[in-house]
Protein backbone atom coordinates (compact mmCIF):
# COMPACT_ATOMS: atom_id res chain seq x y z
CA UNK A 1 0.00 0.00 0.00
CA UNK A 2 2.87 2.34 0.79
CA UNK A 3 4.45 1.71 -2.60
CA UNK A 4 1.16 2.51 -4.35
CA UNK A 5 0.94 5.76 -2.42
CA UNK A 6 4.50 6.63 -3.44
CA UNK A 7 3.64 5.92 -7.10
CA UNK A 8 0.51 8.07 -6.73
CA UNK A 9 2.69 10.87 -5.38
CA UNK A 10 5.06 10.51 -8.33
CA UNK A 11 2.10 10.69 -10.69
CA UNK A 12 1.00 13.96 -9.06
CA UNK A 13 4.55 15.30 -9.41
CA UNK A 14 4.50 14.41 -13.11
CA UNK A 15 1.24 16.30 -13.51
CA UNK A 16 2.80 19.31 -11.75
CA UNK A 17 5.81 19.04 -14.05
CA UNK A 18 3.60 19.03 -17.15
CA UNK A 19 1.58 21.96 -15.85
CA UNK A 20 4.75 23.97 -15.28
CA UNK A 21 5.94 23.17 -18.79
CA UNK A 22 2.55 24.21 -20.18
CA UNK A 23 2.58 27.47 -18.26
CA UNK A 24 6.08 28.20 -19.51
CA UNK A 25 5.02 27.58 -23.11
CA UNK A 26 1.88 29.69 -22.67
CA UNK A 27 3.98 32.54 -21.32
CA UNK A 28 6.40 32.25 -24.23
CA UNK A 29 3.55 32.24 -26.74
CA UNK A 30 2.25 35.61 -25.54
CA UNK A 31 3.05 38.65 -27.57
CA UNK A 32 4.50 40.38 -24.52
CA UNK A 33 6.22 37.76 -22.40
CA UNK A 34 7.14 38.34 -18.80
CA UNK A 35 10.69 37.21 -18.26
CA UNK A 36 10.09 36.77 -14.53
CA UNK A 37 7.00 34.58 -15.05
CA UNK A 38 8.80 32.54 -17.70
CA UNK A 39 11.78 31.97 -15.42
CA UNK A 40 9.50 31.09 -12.48
CA UNK A 41 7.60 28.50 -14.50
CA UNK A 42 10.82 27.14 -16.01
CA UNK A 43 12.43 26.86 -12.58
CA UNK A 44 9.33 25.09 -11.25
CA UNK A 45 9.44 22.71 -14.24
CA UNK A 46 13.10 21.85 -13.67
CA UNK A 47 12.58 21.32 -9.93
CA UNK A 48 9.57 19.06 -10.45
CA UNK A 49 11.38 17.16 -13.22
CA UNK A 50 14.36 16.54 -10.93
CA UNK A 51 12.01 15.41 -8.16
CA UNK A 52 10.24 12.97 -10.49
CA UNK A 53 13.56 11.61 -11.73
CA UNK A 54 14.80 11.12 -8.17
CA UNK A 55 11.62 9.38 -7.00
CA UNK A 56 11.50 7.13 -10.07
CA UNK A 57 15.15 6.17 -9.56
CA UNK A 58 14.36 5.20 -5.96
CA UNK A 59 11.48 3.02 -7.15
CA UNK A 60 13.63 1.38 -9.82
CA UNK A 61 16.34 0.63 -7.26
CA UNK A 62 13.72 -0.81 -4.90
CA UNK A 63 12.28 -3.02 -7.64
CA UNK A 64 15.77 -4.20 -8.59
CA UNK A 65 16.46 -5.23 -4.99
CA UNK A 66 13.09 -6.93 -4.58
CA UNK A 67 13.31 -8.86 -7.85
CA UNK A 68 16.80 -10.22 -7.16
CA UNK A 69 16.74 -10.35 -3.38
CA UNK A 70 19.84 -8.20 -3.16
CA UNK A 71 21.14 -4.82 -4.34
CA UNK A 72 21.91 -4.55 -8.02
CA UNK A 73 25.44 -5.78 -8.68
CA UNK A 74 25.66 -6.06 -12.41
CA UNK A 75 25.32 -9.64 -13.62
CA UNK A 76 24.19 -11.20 -10.30
CA UNK A 77 20.61 -11.48 -11.48
CA UNK A 78 21.58 -13.43 -14.58
CA UNK A 79 23.57 -15.95 -12.52
CA UNK A 80 20.72 -16.40 -10.06
CA UNK A 81 18.29 -16.92 -12.93
CA UNK A 82 20.58 -19.50 -14.55
CA UNK A 83 20.83 -21.36 -11.24
CA UNK A 84 17.06 -21.26 -10.77
CA UNK A 85 16.50 -22.62 -14.27
CA UNK A 86 19.05 -25.40 -13.66
CA UNK A 87 17.20 -26.46 -10.51
CA UNK A 88 13.95 -26.44 -12.47
CA UNK A 89 15.46 -28.65 -15.19
CA UNK A 90 16.81 -31.09 -12.57
CA UNK A 91 13.39 -31.29 -10.92
CA UNK A 92 11.75 -31.90 -14.30
CA UNK A 93 14.30 -34.58 -15.24
CA UNK A 94 13.75 -36.37 -11.91
CA UNK A 95 9.99 -36.37 -12.38
CA UNK A 96 10.37 -37.76 -15.93
CA UNK A 97 12.71 -40.50 -14.68
CA UNK A 98 10.12 -41.43 -12.02
CA UNK A 99 7.42 -41.58 -14.71
CA UNK A 100 9.60 -43.83 -16.87
CA UNK A 101 10.38 -46.09 -13.90
CA UNK A 102 6.65 -46.38 -13.16
CA UNK A 103 5.92 -47.21 -16.81
CA UNK A 104 8.73 -49.80 -16.81
CA UNK A 105 7.37 -51.41 -13.63
CA UNK A 106 3.89 -51.64 -15.11
CA UNK A 107 5.31 -53.16 -18.31
CA UNK A 108 7.39 -55.72 -16.38
CA UNK A 109 4.35 -56.65 -14.27
CA UNK A 110 2.19 -57.12 -17.37
CA UNK A 111 4.91 -59.12 -19.06
CA UNK A 112 5.35 -61.40 -16.04
CA UNK A 113 1.57 -61.95 -15.87
CA UNK A 114 1.57 -62.88 -19.55
CA UNK A 115 4.42 -65.34 -19.02
CA UNK A 116 2.65 -66.88 -16.02
CA UNK A 117 -0.57 -67.31 -18.05
CA UNK A 118 1.24 -68.70 -21.08
CA UNK A 119 3.77 -71.38 -20.06
CA UNK A 120 5.35 -71.42 -23.55
CA UNK A 121 7.51 -68.46 -22.61
CA UNK A 122 5.19 -65.68 -23.55
CA UNK A 123 4.73 -66.64 -27.21
CA UNK A 124 1.03 -67.14 -27.91
CA UNK A 125 0.04 -70.31 -29.66
CA UNK A 126 2.98 -72.37 -28.43
CA UNK A 127 2.73 -75.09 -25.80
Amino acid sequence: LDKIQVLDSIEKDIILCLQSAGQTLMELSKEKTSQKATETHTTQFIKSLNLVESKLSEQINYLTQVSTGQPHEGSGYASAKVLQMAWHRIHHARSRVRELEDAKSKYVQQASRSVNRNPSGGVPGML
